[in-house]
């Protein structure tokens, strides 16, 4: 691995977990303790609630039809857990308040897209269940807030209509609660989801690091199995483990005649369980033990060139900000050090809390976002104390139309402090945050929970990150805006003042109006271009960050 020093662009690795020396390796002290105030991500523990178990036998079908003797039951008591535990865990933390009624009839709506023939209609206090002309069950609707009661209700409505409809059967217990909560859904915010048991346990590796490994990419050539990638989050980083290196053997086992796919698996166990290696090379082999980890990916990217570094953040999951101290440490050993290129494009989020810890690594202190629900843990003012790691070096973040969430709190919490110059075009728009509720089924629902307000006040959601400087209205358009920085006139300063100005609730009419003054679009090479002219022009820097408006003290209202 070369230093981020290199004058030469280069791909390079994180530095060792703090506090490990490698061979080799031109970082071998440990890099510099960050002190900042965090509040642990909110990880919903599984819900327990259950609505009780309907008793009540189904009536027989219409017409006398009875139910064919061969097909199989709808499991009640999982509906009944899984949607018992769904209505308590949104009912206090939706956005907007909506009550048991709302919800089950939202969903059991979802059965008509399962089965176009059947339909739910609820009036004069009771809730119907037809099949084509046919009335399969009339129930007596409960209070409006009584879980319980609709619980039990949505659940006897799917037994009847799994009774007597064949594309129910055929969508399975896990293909009617999915489509029970894309209804509901379909009613509330675009982010809101239920995710079912298999993808759950995807996306739940994704963000935490799934199961224990020894952080290898794998390949292989004509001979052997081959180690393509070293994750530096996990434990062959710690050994000295490297591109390039063979595997000939894992725990004795030969990996002769083995696909990688097969080899990657029996690196997998138990966290903490031990797995060796017979690596080395034609000329050498050596024995090397691990300790399986859970090991979250690699999401930060870097390399050096004149003295400038680019930084390239993918996404942000649980390692993020610690793989970014790790590059703004070995940085800091340059000092000769011109700025940093913090590149965001492309970037659609992740782990809230982790965008707020990389910005104390570029802060000294202040607020670096606020989030404002209606359930009371939802509220918190987001505020860093820690230390600026790049001893205040230049920062130009790039963004494009797909930097969203996370990735715009961090480019408005830098932008707001005026620690930043944000290059590109407005970002997606996504200032919502949700919260993770784990049910009884192993699945999971995302809700939103809260807003997110930039520093200044100003909403996310819709309005995005409105940059300082404009790289989607053509070449012509932002070689004028150079030259008129040159001169310290910031062309873009009405549109970025009119977004920080901006206060929720906010017309859609207002959010085009004032993001129609940089259209977001893809990003490309211009973007880098234009960050470079900024870091090579000091005047050029320090008259774009005076779009930004003079800090202002902001305490959210409540709604």
């Amino acid at each position: 691995m070369r230093p981020l020093t290199s004058p030469v662009p280069a791909g390079l690795s994180p530095s060792r977990p703090r506090g490990a020396a490698r061979r080799g390796t031109p970082f071998a002290r440990a890099a510099r303790p960050i002190a900042l105030m965090l509040i642990v991500m909110l990880l919903v523990a599984p819900v327990a609630t259950r609505a009780s178990d309907p008793a009540a036998a189904l009536p027989p079908a219409p017409g006398g039809r009875q139910t064919p003797d061969a097909q199989p039951a709808l499991d009640a008591e999982l509906m009944n857990s899984v949607i018992g535990a769904a209505l308590a865990f949104l009912t206090p933390r939706t956005l907007d308040s909506h009550s048991a009624r709302e919800f089950c009839l939202w969903g059991l709506n979802g059965l008509g897209a399962i089965d176009p023939s059947l339909g739910v209609n609820a009036q004069a206090g009771q809730v119907r269940l037809s099949l084509g002309q046919d009335t399969l069950l009339t129930l007596p609707a409960p209070p409006d807030t009584d879980q319980t009661g609709w619980t039990a209700l949505a659940v006897r409505l799917m037994q009847a209509a799994w009774a007597r409809s064949a594309p129910m059967r055929d969508a399975g217990a896990d293909g009617t609660l999915q489509g029970f909560f894309d209804e509901l859904f379909n009613h509330m915010d675009p982010y809101s989801r239920y995710v079912a048991p298999s993808p759950a346990t995807t996306d739940r590796d994704s963000r935490t690091g799934g199961t224990a490994g020894a952080g290898l990419t794998l390949g292989h050539d004509a001979r052997s199995i081959l180690i393509t990638g070293v994750n530096a989050n996990g434990p062959a980083w710690a050994e000295g483990l490297s591109s390039g290196q063979r595997i000939y053997a894992v725990n004795g086992r030969s990996t002769r005649d083995q696909t990688p796919a097969t080899v990657s698996q029996w690196l997998l166990g138990e966290v903490g369980s031990k797995v060796t290696l017979l690596v080395g090379d034609e000329r050498t082999r050596r024995m090397v033990v691990l300790h399986r980890a859970s090991v979250p990916p690699e999401t930060v990217f870097a390399y050096a060139s004149n003295h400038t570094i680019v930084i390239r953040v993918t996404a942000f999951s649980a390692d993020t900000a610690e793989e970014m101290s790790q590059y703004l440490d070995q940085a800091s050993d340059d000092p000769h050090l011109r700025g940093l290129v913090l590149d965001l494009r492309g970037n659609r989020g992740g782990v809230l809390q982790q965008a707020v810890t990389t910005s104390a690594l570029m802060l000294d202190r202040g607020v670096a976002a606020i989030t404002h629900g209606r359930d009371p843990q939802a509220n918190h003012i987001w505020a860093v104390q820690g230390g600026d790691m790049t001893g205040g070096a230049p920062i130009v973040i790039l963004v494009d139309g797909r930097t969203a969430s996370a990735a715009e709190i961090l480019a408005a919490a830098l932008a707001d402090h005026r620690r930043a110059v944000v290059v590109g075009s407005a970002t997606l728009g996504k200032g919502l945050v949700q919260t993770i509720g784990q049910m009884p089924d192993g699945g999971e629902l995302f809700v939103t929970w809260s807003r997110v307000l930039a520093p200044q006040g100003w909403p996310l959601q819709g309005l995005g990150v409105m940059p300082q400087i404009c790289t989607s209205r053509g070449e012509a358009d932002l070689e004028r805006q150079l030259q008129d920085l040159a001169g310290g006139t910031v062309d873009m300063r009405d549109a970025v003042q009119a977004a920080r100005a901006a206060r929720f609730p906010l017309p859609v009419s207002r959010i085009l109006d004032i993001r129609k003054a940089c259209p977001a679009a893809i990003g490309t090479d211009s973007d880098l271009d234009a960050a470079r002219s900024l870091i090579d022009n000091p005047a050029e820097y320090r008259a774009a960050l005076t779009a930004i408006p003079d800090d202002i003290a902001y305490a959210p209202q409540a709604e």
